[in-house]
């Protein structure tokens, strides 16, 4: 079976799972009542980026009347012939009317952990031109909760006081982190996580030589994120999970010898995914821990035992031990991205405090 390639958002023609969203964007834009700033949330991976430019491609078209010219209109959705002009001009970046917003680069050439004031302030010089084309501008901020507080504000004026025909598109992985002005001036549109079969169908098509067993482990991992799951994929998820639940069921026993080796693996150059990969999956597994406790439900057991294990921490500790334990890993782990930690001493100080917590 052959690999199927993976196409960054603003290339990629195709969209599975959320039909319901790309109607609504639809019906917006038909009525003559299109908000000018949307906000698309939804789980990191899950599409909603993809989506911004399948829309804005929709939108640079000239909507469903041009687009049905061109064969390329499919009745409630956003499609455009990959071979149309527009699509292709946006696809290279080549598109004067549209613009990207992102994390840019720092002094030294390395990207920046966050949107500052001066790449935003790009957005109203931009918006402020007439269109090349005689139809709209047309941004897209990906992602919105990655802005900083200057670039935040900066963002909020354009919001409050748009300019004619221009569009804002706001991707955001988590809404909670954008200011509750700017999200009151947006449309909101939320993606819904999809199904584990349709994510598994996906990695099937991507990664077609991972067995069935793993690619449903992959697709339940991935709790409904299509891009997620190709990422645990790549950073062999499944290999590093069971690890990851070998050295948890050995708490408060675990071989200090195997922790170092897996601190070290995680800590070389060049293994910063298998590490956020790793700290995702824990954070995951915590958070599996809590919830089923707090549900009353049974742990859904991808490794043999991990239903046992649950049961037990959870028999040694207070549930919020253990929520105060998942906080700290997802602190962690954003840190490290922020301010480069050391990653080995953190894999060793999270383990160490699941040490203390399994202790009865």
């Amino acid at each position: 079976m052959a690999e199927t390639e993976v196409l960054a958002p603003r290339e990629n023609p195709d969209l599975l799972g959320h039909a319901t969203a790309e109607a609504t964007m639809r019906a917006a834009f038909e009525s003559d009542r299109l908000a000018h700033a949307w906000l698309i949330s939804g789980p990191q991976g899950v599409g909603k980026a993809t989506l911004a430019f399948r829309f804005a491609r929709f939108v640079l078209a000239g909507g469903a009347a041009q687009n049905s010219l061109l064969g390329g209109d499919d009745g409630d959705g956003l499609w455009l012939d990959p071979e149309d002009p527009v699509f292709r001009r946006v696809a290279s970046g080549g598109h004067a009317d549209l613009l990207t917003l992102e994390r840019g680069l720092d002094a030294k050439g390395k990207q920046r952990g966050e949107i500052v004031v001066q790449d935003a302030r790009r957005l109203g010089d931009f918006l402020s031109l007439t269109a090349g084309e005689g139809g709209w501008r047309v941004a897209v901020v990906d992602a919105a909760d990655e802005l900083n507080r200057n670039a935040a504000n900066a963002l909020l004026k354009l919001v409050e006081e748009p300019p004619q025909r221009s569009l804002l598109l706001l991707v955001c992985h988590v809404p909670g982190r954008v200011g509750a002005t700017l999200r009151s001036r947006c449309r909101r549109l939320a993606l819904a996580p999809l199904h584990d079969d349709k994510v598994a169908g996906l990695l099937r098509g991507w990664q077609p030589d991972l067995d069935d067993a793993d690619i449903a482990g992959l697709a339940h991992l991935a709790e409904g994120s299509p891009g997620r799951a190709l990422a645990l994929a790549e950073a062999g998820g499944m290999a590093l999970y069971r690890e990851l639940v070998g050295l948890i069921a050995s708490a408060p026993g675990i071989d200090a010898q195997a922790l170092h080796g897996f601190g070290d693996k995680l800590a070389r150059r060049g293994a910063e995914d298998a590490f956020a990969q790793a700290m995702a999956l824990l954070g995951g597994w915590l958070a599996r821990l809590v919830g089923s406790a707090a549900r009353g439900t049974g742990f859904t057991e991808l490794v043999p035992g991990e239903a046992q294990t649950a049961q037990r921490l959870l028999a040694a500790r207070d549930l919020d031990q253990w929520l105060e334990l998942w906080e700290k890993v997802g602190d962690l782990a954003a840190r490290a991205g922020r301010v480069n930690l050391d990653r080995k001493q953190i894999v060793l100080g999270v383990f160490a405090a699941l040490e203390r917590n399994a202790r009865a």
